[in-house]
This record gives C-alpha cells, structure tokens and sequence, in this order.
C-alpha cells in the first residue's frame, strides 16, 4: 500500500464521520420545522466587518487550545491501549490546586507561570498516575477507577474551593481562588495580529496557544521518533510480544498514565492563565470529556487532534449565532453527539478496508490466493478480540487476574 493510499485511508474515517453527522443533523434541523441550509449559513458567518471576523477566529481559537490539550492528553493513553475517561478529573484538580498556589506566591513574571505550569502537570499526573498502579497491582479497569476518580476530584475540588482554598469574601454570588497576581498572567498574542495588519479583536489571544503547540510537537517526536514511543505503541498493540521484546509492560502502563495526566494538567492553565486569573465555580467544565471525542476524530494524531479541537471550537462558537437567528443551540450539541458516533464507525470501517488492502497486497506478493472472508477482526467478520478504543489494539498488561490477561 502506498504512501498516498494509506493517507487516504486514514483521512477518510474522520472525513466520512463529519458528512454523517452533518447529514443526521440537517435532517433533525428540518423535522424542528428549521432551514438546514440557514443553519449552515448562520454557522459559518464569522461576521460582516474584519473586526467581527477577527473576534470569531479569536474566540476560535481560544476554545480550541484547550481542547486540543484534552485530545491530546486521552490520545497519549489510547496509543497504549488505554482509555483514560478520567481526563476531566484531572484537570479539574490541577486547576483548583495551581490556582491556590500561583496565588500564594510572589515570584518574577517568567518564574511565577512556569512554576503554575509545573505544578498542574504534577496534579494531573498523581492523579493518573493512580489509575495506573491500581492497574498494575490490583488489576482495576482503568475505565472504572478513572471514572471514580472523577467524581472524587469533583467533589474535593469543590471542598477546596469552598473551604481552605477559597479568596472570594463571604455571601459572594461567585465563589473563586484568590486572584493571581500579574506576575502570573501569561502574555496575550494581541501584538502578533497587530503586527500581521489584522483588526484588534475584543478579547485577548490566548498566549498559552504557543504553550499547546510547543506540547504537541513534542508529544508527536516522543511517540513517533523515540524509543520510549515506539515501546508505548509497541505495548499498546501486544503487552506480551513486548514483554518477549524485553519491555516492561507494567512500568509502560504507569508511565502513559503519568504523562496522560501530565498533559490533562494543562487544560484549566489557558483561561487560568489568560483570561479568568482565578478558579471558580463558573469555571470552564467538561473539557475531559470532550478531549475523548477530539481524540477520536483525530485519530490520535497530533495534527488530526488539532484539527479536530478547531472542529469542535467552530461548533461551539457558532451556537450563539444560532440562537440569535431562533434556532436551537443544542444544534451544535447534536452535531458533536453524532460527530462521536459515526466517528466510531467510521474507523472501524476504515480498519476493515485498510486490512483488506494489506491481505491483497500480501496475496498479490506471495501468489496466495486472499482470504474471501476474512478482515482481520473476528468471526463474521466482527472487530477482533484485541480491538481497542480507538479501532487499534488492547493493551495486555499481564496483571494476574485480568480479563487481558486471560484472552492472552
């Protein structure tokens, strides 16, 4: 299979899952007695003066930066095979707990945000760093701990908010940390538009989107171009051939879930950071779980997640627009619940294709005839016993006592 075949294939399901849901939704749009087409127009409309236009890309922008964090942070873990749901705890508690100390401290502007960036990735990161050893040592579902673990994180989060974290006074319709100083706040990319001719917008650029970029390209070369990414994905496809390979598959398990979690840290830092300067209880929520479905459409690519967070922030702009034309917001809502679904799909059928390639291709170079039946899955034609989250493999971890283990 060639280059270009293979690049097909790979954007094909993010592409076909995209029509679908834009199909589905335009059906639901008419039967709410709506023009589709009109929902269309009002979704793309970025505005009629360079200043409006300006302020959508901007607030674009701004919503994709910690998406595509989130996206990233649950790819990480879907490459080992692993389906860190717990996404949305983690930053949650990483945010709460930067916040408080960022606030507490007085240090030179440079030191200060590097130091609330250290310490969110370290919450983050004990907090899944749990889900891993549970794992490892108890044999616990990551999917059931990490879920747990998210309404723990919830409910601390709220305890420190209200209790020894909290700055605002007392009978406060909003209750927040207390306020970070200006040694803290990161810089705005305002200036750099400016500079390129275009209009300032109404709002500040987030400057943490050259944080996000900076994370991505190095998620990408540690994954793709080390030998600790290559052990990951290694892992993620057979923990017991890697185990043969002389790779410790527990100690992979643990350290996926630590950089998983690392990343998940830096969701809240964005608004924290660039805009709210505090945590509250209007802050940002659901972020975790929206990065599962960035990461989906992705493909858990670096550069599919991106584009995937810049889909979703389009989406979630534009149901202001919509509402102000009396459509219904949860138009967006329904296109992003579809998006997940057919997402799934989509892959799944794309595996099935991109195996059939790879079975004639070896058939044409070996002079085999082609298995007729067969797709690589299981019987019928169904995905195979090892078909993980993301349409690849999952993990075996080797830990006594797991359903993983067994179908080893």
């Amino acid at each position: 299979m060639n280059r270009f075949r293979r690049t097909g294939l790979a954007l094909l399901g993010p592409v076909l899952a995209v029509l679908v849901a834009l199909v589905i939704s335009g059906v639901v749009i008419a039967l709410i007695g709506q023009d589709p087409l009109r929902a269309l127009q009002v979704m793309v409309d970025l505005g009629d003066t360079p200043s409006q236009e300006v302020q959508s890309i901007v607030v674009i922008l701004n919503r994709a930066v910690p998406l595509f964090l989130a996206g990233l942070a649950v790819s990480i873990a879907f490459r080992m095979g692993l389906f860190n749901i717990g996404v949305e705890g983690q930053y949650r508690m990483a945010t709460v707990v930067s916040a408080a100390v960022g606030a507490a401290v007085v240090l030179p502007g440079p030191l200060h945000v590097l130091l609330v960036i250290v310490v969110a990735m370290a919450v983050g990161a004990f907090w899944a760093g749990i889900v891993g050893v549970l794992k490892v040592t108890r044999g616990v579902s990551e999917v059931i701990s990490s879920i747990m673990l998210n309404f723990i994180a919830l409910g601390l989060a709220s305890f420190l908010l209200t209790g020894p974290l909290r700055g605002s006074e007392e009978g406060a319709s909003i209750i927040t940390t207390a306020p970070l100083p200006e040694s803290a706040w990161f810089p705005d990319l305002n200036g750099v538009l400016g500079a390129l001719g275009l209009a300032q917008p109404r709002t500040e650029l987030f400057g943490f989107l050259i944080i996000a970029v900076f994370i991505g390209i190095v998620i990408s070369v540690l994954v793709q171009r080390t030998r600790f990414g290559f052990d990951l994905r290694a892992t993620g496809m057979s923990a017991s051939a890697a185990t043969a390979s002389g790779v410790d598959a527990r100690r992979m398990v643990v350290t996926t879930m630590l950089l998983s979690g690392g990343v998940a840290g830096l969701i809240g830092l964005p608004d924290l950071l660039g805009d709210s300067r505090s945590f509250g209880t209007e802050f940002t929520a659901g972020l975790g779980f929206l990065g599962i479905a960035v990461a989906l459409l992705g493909r858990n690519n670096v550069v599919g997640v991106a584009l995937a967070a810049l889909l979703f922030a389009f989406l979630d702009r534009a149901a202001l627009p919509l509402q102000f034309a009396d459509i219904p917001a949860s138009v967006v809502t329904i296109i992003q619940g579809t998006i997940v679904l057919a997402v799934v799909i989509a892959n799944e059928v794309v595996r099935r294709l991109t195996l059939r390639s790879a079975e004639r291709a070896g058939a044409a170079a070996t002079g085999a005839p082609p298995d007729p039946g067969g797709d690589g899955g299981g019987p019928g034609g169904g995905p195979g016993p090892d078909s993980g989250p993301d349409g690849g493999h999952r993990v075996r971890t080797g830990v006594p006592g797991t359903p993983e283990e067994a179908r080893a």
